[in-house]
C-alpha cells in the first residue's frame, strides 16, 4: 500500500463521531445538526428539470475538456461576476469543467506536485482536510499558516518565512474561509500573486463559498479581480476553483469548474484524461442552466442573512460569535474547552458542532481552532432558531 496513506489523519466527522459515540442525549429533544456544511435550501427546479431533459445522454461518452456551451458559460460567469475583460478568458483553454471542487483541489494537487523537489503545500490553518491529505498524498509536506483573530482570521502572509515561499509548489487560499468566513482582501491577493512570480508557486483558490455574501451592491472580490486589476491577462501561477454546491444548492449534481493559467490547466487536463473522471453530459447540460441564472442565486443569499440575522440576535448576548464575511458558518469562540462544550452541549440539548480544533494541527503548541465551534447555518430558519436558543440556554446553565 501507499505508504502516504499513514500519514492521513482522521476525518473531523469521525472524530466528532467518536467523541459523541458514547453520550445519551435528552431523549425529549429532537436532533440538530449544524455540524455538516451540507446545503439544505431548495434546488432551483429548472436545473433537475435540464437534468431530466438530457437523459438520452446517458448513452454518451462524455468528454474531460467538457461541452464548448459549458466552457463558455462558465467563462461568462467569470467576466461578469469578477470583472474580468471581455476576451480574456479563453474558453477552450483557461476553463475546465471538475466533478466538484472537493475532487478537483484534490486530484490538482497530485498534478502540481514535484515529488523530488521537497517541497511544501501552504494552506491556512484551520482549514478544509483535503489540502492536507493532497499533500501527503502527492510526497509534498503540508506547512500551516495560523489563521488568528489578531489579523482578521487570515493568516498574516507577510509573517512566513522566505525559505518557505521558496520551498513552496502550491500555496491554498479559501476566501471566504471555512470555517472562519473570513474574506482575503484583493490588495492581499495582489502581494501574493507578486510572491508566486518571485518565488516560482502556484496559488490555488478555493472560492466555493464566494457567492453567500451579505451586501447586494459589493460582491466578495476573487483571484480572478486581482488578475484584472494587474492586467493579468494570462493568469499565470493563478488558478480557481468554483462549485455549484453552495452557490445553487446543488451538492448532489458534483458540478463545478478550474479556471485561468492556460499552461497549468493544459497540464492538469492530461491528468484528468486519465484519472477518467469526465463529468456527465446531462449534468453538464443542467449546470449550464445554473451558471446562467443569479435570481436562485440572489434568493438563496437572502435565506442565509435571515438566519444569520435571528441567529446571532439570539447568541450574541451569551458568547462571543460574529457574522462572517461570507459562507454560511458562525466560528464561536467557547466558554472553554471546545470538545467539552462540543460533547456537552449535544448530551444536554441534542444539538451537533464541531470542535474547532478538529479542523485545525497544532504547530508549534498552538492550535487556532482550539476553544472554538463550527456551526453551519445550513437547516431551515426556525430550526436554526432552536438550535440558537437551546447552546443560549445551555451557555446560560452552565
Amino acid at each position: 500500500m501507499n505508504p502516504a496513506l499513514d500519514q492521513l489523519q482522521p476525518y473531523p466527522f469521525e472524530k466528532l463521531r467518536e467523541l459523541l459515540g458514547s453520550v445519551q442525549p435528552a431523549a425529549d429533544k429532537r436532533p440538530i445538526a449544524l455540524s455538516i456544511g451540507e446545503p439544505k435550501h431548495r434546488s432551483p427546479d429548472f436545473v433537475g428539470q435540464a437534468l431530466t431533459a438530457n437523459l438520452d445522454k446517458l448513452a454518451v461518452y462524455p468528454t474531460t475538456l467538457g461541452l464548448p456551451e459549458l466552457r463558455q458559460s462558465i467563462a461568462n460567469w467569470c467576466e461578469r461576476r469578477f470583472g474580468v475583460p471581455t476576451g480574456w478568458l479563453d474558453a477552450a483553454r483557461h476553463v475546465l469543467p471538475v466533478n466538484g471542487t472537493r475532487e478537483a483541489l484534490f486530484a490538482f494537487t497530485q498534478a502540481v506536485v514535484d515529488r523530488n523537489a521537497k517541497g511544501l503545500v501552504v494552506s491556512p490553518n484551520p482549514f478544509y482536510q483535503i489540502y492536507e491529505g493532497a499533500a501527503f498524498l502527492a510526497g509534498a509536506e503540508p506547512h500551516y499558516l495560523p489563521c488568528l483573530e489578531a489579523h482578521g482570521f487570515n493568516p498574516d502572509f507577510d509573517a512566513v518565512p522566505t525559505e518557505v515561499w521558496q520551498r513552496c509548489q502550491i500555496l491554498f487560499l479559501c476566501s471566504p474561509g471555512n470555517p472562519t468566513g473570513a474574506l482575503i482582501p484583493v490588495e492581499t491577493l495582489k502581494k501574493l500573486i507578486a510572491l508566486a512570480d518571485e518565488h516560482d508557486f502556484v496559488i490555488a483558490a478555493d472560492e466555493c463559498y464566494s457567492e453567500l455574501y451579505f451586501d447586494e451592491d459589493a460582491p466578495p472580490p476573487g483571484l480572478l479581480s486581482a488578475c484584472a486589476e494587474l492586467g493579468r491577462s494570462d493568469f499565470k501561477r493563478c488558478v480557481v476553483f468554483h462549485s455549484l454546491s453552495k452557490r445553487s444548492n446543488l451538492p448532489g449534481l458534483r458540478s463545478g469548474f478550474v479556471v485561468g493559467d492556460a499552461e497549468i490547466l493544459k497540464h492538469f487536463l492530461l491528468y484528468r484524461t486519465y484519472h477518467g473522471c469526465a463529468m456527465p453530459v446531462q449534468t453538464q447540460l443542467a449546470s449550464v442552466a445554473a451558471w446562467n441564472d443569479e435570481a436562485h442565486v440572489r434568493a438563496n443569499r437572502d435565506l442565509y442573512r435571515e438566519k444569520f440575522a435571528a441567529v446571532l440576535d439570539i447568541l450574541a448576548p451569551v458568547m462571543d460569535v460574529q457574522r462572517p464575511d461570507g459562507g454560511f458558518y458562525l466560528w464561536a469562540r467557547t466558554p472553554g474547552d471546545d470538545t467539552l462544550f462540543t460533547r456537552d452541549l449535544f448530551a444536554s440539548e441534542h444539538v451537533t458542532v464541531v470542535p474547532g480544533s478538529y479542523l485545525s494541527r497544532e504547530v508549534n503548541g498552538v492550535n487556532p481552532g482550539a476553544g472554538r465551534v463550527r456551526m453551519a447555518l445550513v437547516a431551515p430558519l426556525a430550526e436554526c432558531i432552536e438550535a440558537a436558543e437551546r447552546i443560549a440556554r445551555f451557555i446560560r446553565s452552565a
